[in-house]
């Protein structure tokens, strides 16, 4: 089975829900006021903006790091996102369930203090298993993510070995894949998420070297954002770097 030539994953543009969680959290609110369902959720007006600034980017990359091929979360963040990034490039593009957000269960909606407040047990839980295994009721852990993403590359691979391939998800599917394609231990993996933030609309992605094995080439970054007149949010301009 070929490996792939080069891969990227592009974070949605800020949703909706993305402005209602921070005014959630700095309120101190237990609940986030969403009027969707998770797979529902819209782009707010900087994140269709930070979408056509990604296509602004990607119409301007030279054909030997141009992608044949697009895969995108089917929650309507990621697939607006894909729809207005792809705009004019004439990249195939297809939804593949396993990209979507990780499910949160009982906890969805919920801010932090939220789940302090009325999940006192599955707090302490989750302080006690960690991160990467705490599972919430009816939602999933960051391993079972992971396992999914394991199944998806192993797709790509089969079905595009040989190939540039773009895909549209999620900030944890960013984490994941770089435990996965790196093959990061849980806490190589765990101090990624101390230490970074995945910014809207950023680019994470990985180029095949000399023997064939997909390499870090940028992580987190959103440079293009900048350069295309779209506003990065103000979490994005502490956290974008390439690697």
């Amino acid at each position: 089975m070929a490996e792939l030539r080069a891969l990227w994953i592009v974070r949605h543009g800020e949703s909706t829900a993305n402005v209602a969680a921070v005014a959630a959290e700095a309120s101190g609110a237990e609940l986030i006021d969403l009027t969707h369902r998770d797979a529902d959720v819209p782009l707010s007006p900087t994140g269709e903006e930070q979408a056509r600034a990604t296509a602004r980017w990607l119409t301007g990359l030279p054909g030997q790091r141009r992608p044949d091929v697009a895969v995108m979360s089917p929650y309507l963040r990621a697939v607006r996102t894909a729809e207005l990034a792809l705009a004019g490039t004439g990249i195939p593009v297809s939804r593949d369930e396993r990209l979507r957000d990780r499910e949160l269960g009982v906890l969805d909606g919920l801010t932090g203090y939220g789940v302090t407040r009325r999940f006192p047990e599955e707090a302490a839980r989750r302080r006690r298993l960690g991160k990467f295994y705490y599972r919430p009721p009816g939602g999933e852990s960051w391993a079972d993510v992971a396992l999914r993403l394991r199944a998806l590359l192993g797709d790509l691979r089969r079905d595009h070995g040989g190939r540039r391939v773009l895909l549209f998800g999620h900030d944890a599917l960013v984490f994941l894949l770089r435990y996965l394609v790196e093959g990061l231990t849980e806490a190589e993996l765990m101090d990624l998420t101390r230490q970074h933030v995945i910014a809207n609309c950023s680019v994470t992605g990985w180029f095949a070297d000399t023997g064939g094995r997909l390499v870090p080439d940028t992580f987190n970054d959103v440079r293009h954002l900048r350069q295309h007149g779209a506003r990065p949010t103000e979490e994005d301009e502490v956290h974008a770097e390439p690697v």
